[in-house]
């Protein structure tokens, strides 16, 4: 069991109990509809202006694409990482549009948006919070979703439309209940100081089986809508994405585990071990099933594992913004840190733990590689010290 002095471990303040209330309310999100270029009245399949299409949660929809790097300053322009900022308030749907409303939070550079030279139009049909249930079609269980329709019958007007040439699709973090593990292992970091790592692997273990078949599912459903539009096989591409850690392994975390910076200044309340077993055994073994399934399927498959390597929430290799210290692609942290405590006031909690602006556009330079490789399966990663044009892709 993790300690901590005996004083500390009496200090229970404002702080503590505001930032256990927040993450109670952490979710996993997804995105909606953006379009890069105007659709034409109607176009046969194969046909007519080219689009790229994202599907699935938050990890894709361009959820925290409101943030360019944290900050712990809590006014203005929080240092230059809120986006939001108008000069003299905030207006998140500048960042995420009307999906801001209905909670889908697609932002102006999510992954699709990112990634511009895939295809004339970019269109994200992702929303945060979203299940495998909610890509299938309504009329094979789909599930409609914050106010929209199953996002396989939205791809299906979308197909009718566009000559679509790539879709990627994010899903099943939901479907384990990854928010449900954030939410224990910071609530054992901050209240319980206890690891959370042994009962949350039998959790996570529990659930794999039924969330990967819907996984599964989630591709068949696109597959059979684009036969439907009159789409072959060869007329366009489906990829599945996995997701990357937004939390650094122990060795690399910038704040002690003793004491209160890490949740305080760094918004990054995880124990060591459960730090390490995120990093280093949960994330890669998310990617693993998720690989099996797009190779049972025959899709590419994206291994984003180490997307954010060296670029995580207190990371030893990144930094804070300050008043002094501007946000930076080179030095930020490329995911959100949990919003709540000291951070309570900046945004919301579900943009907690994504990859934000710099992160969100490191994913569209994977997503524009991804593309330029017509099959296989690839990891993406970054080179330290670079912005998102150092971003590769290493066969997996």
């Amino acid at each position: 069991m993790p300690e901590r002095s005996s004083s500390i471990t009496r200090r229970t303040t404002r702080f503590t109990r505001r930032l256990v209330a927040a993450v109670l309310a952490l979710p996993l999100s997804a995105v909606g509809l953006v379009v890069g270029a105007a659709a034409p009245a109607h176009a046969t399949a194969g046909t007519g202006t080219t689009a790229g299409v994202t599907l699935g949660d938050s990890y894709i929809s361009g959820e925290a694409g409101r943030w360019k790097g944290n900050s712990i300053a809590t006014s203005g322009s929080r240092a230059g990482t809120d986006r939001s900022w108008t000069g003299s308030g905030y207006d998140p749907a500048r960042i995420y549009g009307s999906t801001y409303a209905s909670g889908c939070d697609r932002s102006d550079v999510a992954e699709v948006r990112s990634a511009p030279t895939v295809a004339q139009a970019q269109i994200n049909l992702a929303c945060s919070g979203a299940v495998a249930a909610n890509v299938y079609r309504a009329s094979n269980g789909g599930q409609s979703f914050k106010g929209e329709v199953p996002q396989a019958d939205q791809l299906a007007a979308v197909a009718a439309q566009y000559n679509v040439k790539v879709i990627t699709l994010s899903i099943g973090g939901n479907d384990l209940g990854f928010s449900d593990v954030i939410e224990t292992c910071v609530k054992d970091y901050l209240v319980w100081y206890s690891y959370c790592h042994d009962d949350q692997q039998a959790e996570i273990d529990s659930r794999m089986p039924e969330a990967m078949a819907g996984v599964g599912k989630a591709l068949d459903e696109i597959r059979t809508v684009m036969t439907g539009a009159g789409y072959r096989a060869g007329d366009y591409r489906i990829v599945l994405q996995s997701y990357p850690s937004p939390i650094p392994r122990s060795a690399e975390m910038r704040y002690s585990e003793s004491g209160w910076t890490r949740s305080n200044t760094g918004g990054c309340p995880f124990w060591d071990g459960d730090a390490d077993w995120a990093r280093d055994s949960l994330v890669p073994q998310i990617s693993r099933e998720l690989g099996k399934v797009a190779a049972a399927k025959g899709v590419q498959f994206m291994d984003l594992s180490d997307m954010l390597q060296g670029r995580e929430v207190c990371s030893t290799a990144t930094r804070q913004a300050t008043s002094t210290s501007a946000p930076s692609a080179t030095t930020s942290e490329w995911a959100r840190f949990v919003d709540g405590g000291l951070s309570s006031s900046q945004g919301t909690v579900q943009e907690s733990m994504h990859p934000n602006y710099y992160g969100q556009q490191a994913l569209g330079q994977c997503l524009t590689l991804m593309y330029a490789r017509p099959s296989g399966d690839y990891a993406c990663r970054n080179t330290a010290g670079r912005d998102a044009s150092g971003m590769y892709l290493a066969a997996e």
